[in-house]
């Protein structure tokens, strides 16, 4: 609870510049902050001191506090991993099902807050069907969300074990994908022409829906049409506010 209870002396001492991310680290919206509003009490004294807020989460928790980011140049990016509920049942057991974080974009959305998607992580012959995928997009496009950011599964130590236990059926494919992959800073990437098909496949498909592209952390930065950060709707304020300084 330090946080919660030092951030406001914190943000009137800091002079708002770029927009403040929550949070790159873990979701702010876990099912305590229902209890104890510890992300709460931090936007909003983010908000009383103006700064733009970027809020990344899987949670449809998020809406509660749209009353508070009405106040500041804010976007909000919510990750669904596939539109299919028993898979993501079996990667995501925890988290909010695709339907209610759908549903949560939409009232995002409707409140007039600038919306980005992340299709994140993709995971070879799990979540990588184009035919899902489009009609996933389709959904997330009609509904006013602005982009699409994807990035394929990065395996650390210890994820192929735990997709046996969870994926059984699809465990040899998946490992069989990353047998000539490469290790880039600590992370196991699928190798780069196998990476560059799928997202240049998945970026077809949101360009046919009319939305904004992002790739994060894949090398292809060229394929980008925005920042995979979703920053581009919610940064002019601030940096504004930091090139004056």
């Amino acid at each position: 609870m330090a946080l919660a209870e030092h951030i406001e002396a914190m943000a009137k001492n800091t002079k708002p510049k770029l927009p403040v991310m929550i949070s790159d680290c873990t979701d702010p919206y876990q099912p305590l902050e229902s209890k104890y509003e510890v992300t709460r009490k931090c936007v909003k004294a983010l908000v009383e001191f103006g700064f733009p807020l970027l809020i990344v989460t899987k949670s449809d928790m998020v809406t509660r506090d749209i009353d508070l980011f009405k106040k500041t140049s804010t976007v909000v990016s919510v990750t669904i991993t596939t539109i299919d509920e028993v898979a993501a049942k079996q990667i995501e057991p925890n988290a909010p099902s695709p339907e209610r974080r759908i549903s949560a974009l939409q009232k995002i959305v409707s409140a007039g807050i600038p919306a980005t998607a992340r299709i994140d992580p993709i995971i070879p012959y799990v979540n990588d069907d184009l035919a899902e995928f489009d009609k996933l997009v389709s959904t997330l496009a009609g509904i006013g969300v602005r982009q699409i950011t994807v990035s394929t599964v990065k395996p650390v130590r210890g994820f192929f074990t735990k997709i046996r236990q969870v994926l059984l059926e699809k465990h040899v494919k998946i490992t069989e994908a990353y047998e000539d992959a490469e290790w880039i800073m600590g992370y196991k990437y699928l190798a780069r022409e196998k990476r560059r098909t799928i997202i240049n496949n998945l970026r077809t498909i949101v360009f046919k829906h009319g939305l904004e592209f992002a790739a994060c952390r894949e090398g292809f930065s060229e394929l980008n049409t925005a920042k995979c950060d979703g920053t581009t709707y919610c940064e002019n304020a601030g940096l504004t506010n930091y090139i004056k300084a």
